[in-house]
């Protein structure tokens, strides 16, 4: 039987500013990549959003990002592997002590938006990233961008790994994410984002915007939080999934 993780960017509020359906998304997810300060989350928001995924009984994971709270860690900085290592590092502390104080603990990272996408695409980022991981601690599991050089230098580091999928982002030809500022970036169908999700993992398969199909490995599949149907998009892809005969659980257990 197949089986897969269903993971969701939270915890991105920041001050005074709410972004994402957290409360919403929540209850049908399995693992929740937390925001650590950098491209959105303060102390209050980490805290309230690990006891949230408790709740739930969802795996709690940490969100690097890089320091763009304007940008939202979504613009392209130009940042060395060292820099890389070191805020992931810093934020990964950050999430670990806020878990360990409600008696939780940090099972995966996961790199937030331009940096995650960087290090796909660039291997001495990506080398940094998993170095980083393992060397705060090494029964983390790194999730990286299937197929990318995440995943590649997670593995050759002997980290465990789970190779993510895009529930609602369309694809490149190579394998990488349309970038958001296309306007095809995303998929706005629940319907089709259910149907590819499926197809992604059952058959290792998927559609590129242009038309070719890709294969890939889905472990774990994320769905953005701040999209603006987060909440039914989340509700249709764990019954989706589930009506396929997919197990849905946490990639780490």
């Amino acid at each position: 039987m197949a089986t897969v993780d269903l993971n969701c960017d939270m915890g991105e509020s920041f001050g005074a500013y709410s972004i994402g359906a957290d409360a919403e998304v929540m209850p049908y997810i399995t693992s929740a990549n937390i925001a650590c300060g950098f491209h959105g989350g303060d102390p209050s928001v980490m805290r309230e959003t690990v006891r949230l995924a408790m709740e739930h009984g969802v795996a709690v994971g940490a969100h690097p990002g890089l320091p763009d709270l304007v940008g939202f860690g979504r613009r392209t900085m130009d940042v060395s592997a060292q820099d890389a290592y070191d805020m992931i590092v810093y934020q990964l502390g950050a999430m670990m002590a806020t878990a360990a104080a409600l008696g939780a603990r940090v099972a995966h990272v996961k790199a937030h938006g331009a940096l995650y996408n960087m290090a796909a695409a660039k291997a001495p980022l990506a080398d940094a990233i998993a170095r980083a991981v393992h060397d705060v601690d090494e029964s983390l599991v790194l999730f990286g961008l299937a197929g990318s050089h995440i995943i590649a230098a997670g593995e050759k580091l002997g980290l465990r790994t789970a190779s993510e999928v895009f529930a609602d982002r369309n694809y490149m030809p190579d394998g990488s994410l349309v970038p958001r500022s296309r306007p095809d970036a995303m998929v706005e169908s629940a319907e089709v984002a259910v149907r590819r999700a499926v197809e992604m993992v059952q058959r290792g398969r998927v559609t590129s915007v242009e038309g070719q199909e890709l294969s890939l490995r889905a472990d774990t599949i994320c769905l953005h939080g701040d999209g603006a149907h987060a909440g039914d998009f989340a509700r249709a892809l764990r019954a989706g999934l589930e009506a396929a005969g997919v197990t849905v659980r946490a990639a780490t257990l």
